[in-house]
């Protein structure tokens, strides 16, 4: 029944968001404003209901209300009734989307669950070298953009050595928004050099990555190595603590019974 409750609630979710999106439509909202209310104003007051009763079921309240899930579904039911307070609170709704985190433990997608683990820890691991990477890359971007800003006139957008460096960031990610557009030969060979450069540049942190995750994925098939991803799906009644054993009889955290 838990888990029937948390696959509704879920559903639930999903269409607030969609109806949060529906309304930011003017014309749509102008047309169906008072269904889109009606609706909004039922999945509130179910999100009020079940806000409230988790708080009655724990022991310990104050551990769900502080925590990181309690924070944001607080944060997700009061836009609506702030609205009537503060204009324009409701687009804050769409943190409920946030809530959909929850889908990792009411699905139970065990593998999905253990390849975000296994990918955390690489993008720990290669950390040092993202940071010296962007370091690099910001070095790189503000040499260039003075350069650009030696060569090119004003007339051609480059005005100041920060809105050179801007252009350099945009063209050196290969985004190219077209604003900006050297105009000289050899402001256009740079440019050049730049777009070539970026392409190489994006495979950097992408290659850090996979190398680590390619260790810790080996490693996850180690036989001395703890990588078991847990089914149980229990919350502590007394301090809401969830990732337990299978088979766990007792909270990890504070000792109460399951």
């Amino acid at each position: 029944m838990g888990k029937w409750f948390d696959l509704v609630l879920f559903f639930m979710i999903i269409v607030s968001v969609i109806l949060v999106m529906l309304e930011s439509v003017k014309d749509f909202d102008a047309r169906y404003h008072d269904i889109l209310l009606t609706l909004e104003w039922a999945i509130t007051i179910f999100f009020t209901i079940e806000y409230i009763a988790r708080i009655i079921c724990i022991r310990k309240p104050a551990h769900y209300i502080f925590s990181f899930y309690g924070i944001i579904d607080f944060i997700s039911t009061i836009p609506l009734y702030l609205s009537y307070l503060v204009a324009g609170s409701q687009v804050f709704l769409a943190v409920r989307a946030f809530r959909l985190l929850r889908i990792f433990r009411i699905l139970k997608l065990v593998q999905f669950i253990g390849e975000a683990s296994q990918l955390k820890t690489a993008l720990k691991a290669s950390r040092t070298k993202i940071l010296v990477f962007i370091y690099v890359v910001l070095i790189l971007s503000v040499i260039m953009g003075t350069i650009m800003y030696l060569i090119e006139s004003d007339e051609a957008g480059f005005t100041s050595i920060p809105r050179s460096i801007y252009w350099t960031i945009v063209t050196l990610t290969t985004v190219g928004y077209g604003d900006i557009a050297p105009q000289t030969n050899i402001g256009q060979f740079i440019a050049t050099v730049i777009m070539i450069l970026g392409y190489g540049i994006i495979a950097v942190p992408t290659g850090i990555v996979t190398v680590e995750f390619a260790k810790h994925r080996g490693g996850a098939t180690d036989a001395t190595s703890d990588t078991t991803v847990h089914l149980n799906t229990q919350s502590c009644p007394t301090c809401a603590v969830e990732g337990h054993r299978d088979g766990a009889k007792y909270c990890f955290n504070c000792g109460s019974a399951l």
